[in-house]
């Protein structure tokens, strides 16, 4: 297949927007694109022409073979319509090249997906760090005042979450505890799906020689992911775009 005349210029645009971004497939390298187009006042591409570009120059992802679906599924519907109306946590873990292990924790917003807070540490979560995550979170949104209606906190059944203290806190700040059905995972599906984000397209590629090192790149990861990352829900703006775009407040 010959490239029509100015698919040149394109390809290098696509290998520039993706050159750091070895994992997203046409539809994040056609909103990358889109979004630098829109902020240049540039013409717009068609995202099937990306995807044929892609094709053509052998820079789509290779398909891995997905897993079997397990019977038991939760049906519940963990998305909403409206940002600040459930907010979903969970963890996530990685090892350094040296062998040390991090483990985090975030908050997560279930309709714009921004990711409200984190943190992490090389020893165990436990409750107190789990606590300054939902403050963290409050802040973020609402400042020094609290939200003037509870937000849905949703998580699964570990005793991170379930803590009495943990669940008196939340309700202290206007934050109402949910968790999952016991042996259902797929109910907190949003978590687990940005977990597996992270892992898939920063923590694989972040330079991670240790610990420290890991943890100050965690920053960046978590600051690309909220204002750069596209998100196929949310037509692939990124979380802080989508959020811009529809005027959310606060």
């Amino acid at each position: 297949m010959s490239a029509p005349p100015g698919d040149p210029d394109l390809v290098q645009e696509i290998r520039q927007a993706v050159a750091h971004l070895p994992s997203y497939g046409y539809r994040r390298a056609w909103a990358l694109l889109r979004r630098d187009r829109e902020a240049r006042d540039a013409l717009p591409v068609n995202r099937k022409r990306v995807y044929r570009i892609m094709r053509t120059h052998g820079l789509m992802l290779v398909r891995s073979s997905a897993w079997p679906r397990r019977s038991r599924r939760h049906e519940g519907r963990v998305a909403v319509d409206t940002s600040n109306q459930r907010w979903c946590s969970n963890g996530f873990e990685f090892r350094c090249d040296k062998g040390e292990s991090v483990r985090g924790t975030f908050a997560l917003d279930c309709c714009d997906r921004e990711a409200l807070s984190w943190a992490a540490t090389t020893g165990g979560q436990t409750g107190d760090i789990m606590r300054d995550v939902m403050l963290a979170a409050v802040e973020k949104r609402f400042g020094a005042t609290l939200p003037d209606r509870p937000i849905e906190r949703l998580t699964d059944n570990g005793s991170l979450y379930i803590a009495h203290q943990t669940r008196a806190f939340a309700r202290q700040i206007e934050l109402d505890p949910l968790t999952t059905p016991v042996c259902s995972p797929q109910s907190n599906g949003m978590a687990g799906s940005f977990v597996r984000t992270l892992k898939r397209d920063y923590i694989a590629h972040m330079p991670k020689p240790d610990a420290p090192t890991a943890m100050r790149h965690l920053e960046e990861v978590f600051e690309h992911y909220n204002e750069h990352h596209p998100h196929s829900a949310l037509n692939y703006r990124s979380p802080r775009e989508f959020r811009r775009r529809v005027g959310s407040s606060p």
